[in-house]
């Protein structure tokens, strides 16, 4: 996969994409990442990027003539045709649903923006995503496009040392991950549960599921809502409840 970003703060991505799994992802020919800075795009003299909006207003606004060109030259240079993804608080939020959408595709390219925002028709001629990580506001796309190439890249096959972790994560499932343990058994005085002692796969495969949907339950009860469960799901969910109302 090839992942590029166009930004005009590029010392921003230095130390995430040169570090821990991203760093590992290039070294293992997984990904490519390239960080261009699309000011160098501009037919400014002055390379200016923004400009005062039409009908007034605070701020200044991105235009247009910078990213398309820059796109359409990245665009150019690559074999297959990329998914074009604008940084935005106004687009769709960002789930791990959508990250293995995108981890499918062989090319993406990541718009950050700044000041007040993007010429409209960067959004309806040039991008073919919206996304946003959630219902706040920063002062850059950076971080949030960051948050998205590691989300993406993690998913790509043979990233993650053991094939089995991305699968198991905490939304991959539709579900909250389940309590993890790890040694000793006892610390302070605080027991790993006894079933993760005992050897026995289904018993512990049971709890892994009750856990899980407890969790889910207690903190992200949403995410039930409308979840086709499995038999063995329902009957422990309603075990969940019936103790909860005790």
């Amino acid at each position: 996969m090839k992942i590029d970003f166009l930004t005009l703060f590029p010392e921003m991505f230095q130390g995430v994409l040169h570090s821990s799994i991203l760093k590992q992802a290039q070294e293992r020919g997984a990904v490519s990442f390239r960080v261009v800075n699309f000011r160098e795009y501009s037919e400014n003299k002055h390379k200016k990027v923004d400009d005062y909006p039409y009908g007034g207003g605070a701020g200044m606004v991105l235009s247009p003539q910078p990213l398309f060109d820059a796109v359409e030259d990245l665009t150019k240079k690559s074999s297959s045709t990329p998914r074009v993804i604008l940084m935005c608080p106004q687009g769709e939020t960002f789930t791990q649903r959508k990250a293995e959408e995108l981890a499918q595709a062989e090319h993406l390219i990541l718009l950050c923006g700044h000041y007040e925002g993007y010429d409209e028709r960067i959004r309806s001629y040039l991008v073919t995503d919206e996304l946003s990580i959630g219902d706040y506001v920063l002062t850059g796309g950076e971080l949030g496009a960051m948050v998205i190439a590691d989300s993406v890249t993690r998913l790509l096959p043979a990233v993650l040392g053991n094939e089995t972790s991305a699968q198991t994560d905490s939304f991959s499932t539709g579900l909250l991950e389940h309590p993890q343990y790890t040694r000793p058994a006892d610390f302070r005085g605080w027991k790993v549960p006894d079933v993760l002692l005992s050897g026995h796969h289904q018993n512990i495969e049971r709890w892994r599921k009750e856990q899980s949907l407890k969790r889910t339950l207690e903190r992200r009860p949403d995410l039930l809502e409308g979840r086709k469960l499995t038999e063995e799901e329902q009957e422990l969910l309603d075990s969940i409840r019936k103790q909860q109302e005790k």
